[in-house]
């Protein structure tokens, strides 16, 4: 397993999530696997979920839009946490995705992405990706 190859990670004030897949080139018929992990900081932290998006996201430059990806979401997957993460804490959630024929690209401006996104008690939501191949 080579953690450097696939890497996301946010910042919470002094709280860290690490999401770390073990095969970001997947062929058809694996499964993506990985495993997400919870460095609490200075003080404890109330953590509602985690949540793992797989995008196919779409390079299409348009006049009329502030963006030059569309954006398509294929499978997400929410991931709670027992309890509120302590200060100086560590904790692990290993995570299991199957793909389908949806995450296949058929277009050359196309690719996968896995997005982790932190759902914080009182709204606040931070995010980080990666890029995937599959196929």
């Amino acid at each position: 397993m080579n953690f450097k190859e696939f890497l996301s990670s946010i910042g919470f004030g002094t709280m860290k999530i690490d999401t770390v897949i073990e095969r970001p080139q997947l062929e058809e018929g694996e499964t993506l696997n990985g495993t997400i992990y919870v460095y609490g900081g200075e003080s404890d932290m109330e953590i509602d979920y985690i949540e793992l998006q797989v995008i196919k996201m779409i390079e299409d430059y348009r006049e009329d839009s502030d963006f030059n990806y569309i954006e398509i979401p294929v499978t997400k997957q929410s991931l709670e946490l027992a309890g509120n993460i302590q200060s100086k804490e560590t904790k692990m959630q290993h995570f299991e995705i199957v793909p389908d024929e949806r995450w296949l690209i058929e277009n050359e401006k196309a690719k996968l992405v896995v997005r982790t996104v932190l759902h914080i008690k009182h709204g606040f939501d931070v995010q980080d990706e990666d890029e995937i191949t599959y196929g």
